[in-house]
């Protein structure tokens, strides 16, 4: 007798999803007994935001492309598209799972839309927690938990979260960390890339920045404090700033000021946004880095590389308490408080947090084999 394979809908939409899935849609093309189809929600369309990290992370095309555009659709909106068009999918695809991924929309709206056709959701990267329920990610984080009946855990404080909150530790799996997968994966390919270099720069003698959560760059006065911060700060270390699309279009439309102030900031690079491994190469040869990305916290201290979160909070404490973490805060004054102390005494690594080895994929994949099959 045939046996008929198990059908797993991906669902991914954003830069960090991209990251996450690599390593497990590798496993996953090669396995005996799992079938997966690729839905890309179009979150992050752009091919800077998109499509080079396909290439980078040797991701196969799509099997959907929903093309619910960021920017396009109000938050809400999006949200619920993105259900209404997977239901469609998964009506005629008729998935044995769904796997979602961090806390963008793209998760959220594929765990509701698997959740009201029954169809079990897996949720990657579950528990992370800011406690801040400001920011629409930890909407998003909670609710996609709520609806998820396998927690995959990178971390043991998010094990700790959940517990908490009443999900039962039955379906809790601690499995790692699936963005630290794709940096071991291409850690050859990334060290041949000398993306500093390539810009006149040497190892540790410029910092990065990244800026692009909607609590930062949506609200006027903390987007102008953090702006006015960069100016200084690249007076004291060259900063080279990859800058998000939603980000260049708000500055403009809050701040187009600063635009003006560049010819001044000789020391402040823009440019746009960059593939995965020129962006890893960046980082890995930093100084020091400033961001208000989950995905680059755990990323700088997976490579031993001093960051600054500009935030008041963070959901990955793991990457402060072991890490190379600190919480600059979003006012002028916090962020250069904490880059002045940074840059005079920068933060090392206590250890790589447990399970971040680049096998988080594979431990995914065996859980669902006794649990599916």
């Amino acid at each position: 007798m045939k046996f008929k394979k198990k059908k797993i809908a991906i669902v991914a939409g954003a830069r960090p999803n991209f990251v996450k899935i690599a390593q497990l849609v590798s496993i996953l093309r090669k396995h005996r007994f799992f079938d997966y189809k690729l839905f890309h929600t179009g979150q992050h369309f752009d091919f800077e935001m998109s499509q080079v990290f396909f290439q980078d992370l040797k991701i196969p095309k799509p099997h959907f492309n929903l093309n619910i555009r960021s920017g396009k659709h109000p938050f809400t909106t999006q949200i619920a598209l993105i259900k209404k068009r997977l239901q469609e999918h998964f009506n005629k695809e008729q998935p044995d799972l769904c796997l979602v991924f961090g806390d963008a929309n793209s998760a959220i709206g594929g765990a509701l839309a698997a959740h009201t056709l029954d169809i079990p959701v897996g949720h990657i990267e579950a528990g992370l927690r800011s406690f801040d329920r400001t920011m629409s990610e930890e909407s998003n984080r909670l609710v996609t938990d709520l609806l998820s009946r396998f927690l995959f855990t990178h971390s043991e404080s998010a094990n700790k979260n959940l517990s908490k909150e009443g999900h039962s530790t039955s379906k809790m799996f601690f499995v790692g960390n699936t963005m630290i997968d794709a940096l071991v994966r291409h850690k050859k390919e990334i060290a041949k890339r000398k993306v500093a270099q390539k810009l006149g720069f040497k190892p540790k003698e410029y910092g990065v920045l990244t800026l692009h959560r909607y609590n930062n760059t949506d609200i006027k006065p903390v987007l102008d404090d953090i702006l006015q911060a960069i100016l200084m700060m690249q007076t004291e270390l060259p900063l080279v700033f990859p800058i998000h699309p939603s980000t260049k279009e708000r500055i403009s439309f809050f701040s187009p000021h600063f635009f003006k102030q560049l010819k001044f900031a000789r020391n402040l690079h823009i440019s746009e946004p960059v593939g995965y491994l020129d962006s890893i190469s960046l980082l890995k040869d930093a100084k020091i880095v400033l961001t208000d990305s989950g995905g680059v916290q755990e990323e700088t201290t997976f490579l031993g590389v001093p960051c600054v979160t500009l935030r008041q909070n963070t959901e990955r404490p793991i990457t402060v308490t072991a890490g190379t973490n600190v919480i600059g805060g979003i006012t002028k004054d916090q962020i250069l408080s904490e880059f002045g102390e940074m840059m005079q005494k920068p933060k090392k690594r206590k250890k790589i947090p447990p399970l971040w080895d680049g096998k988080a994929s594979l431990r995914i994949v065996r859980v669902l084999e006794k649990k599916l099959l």
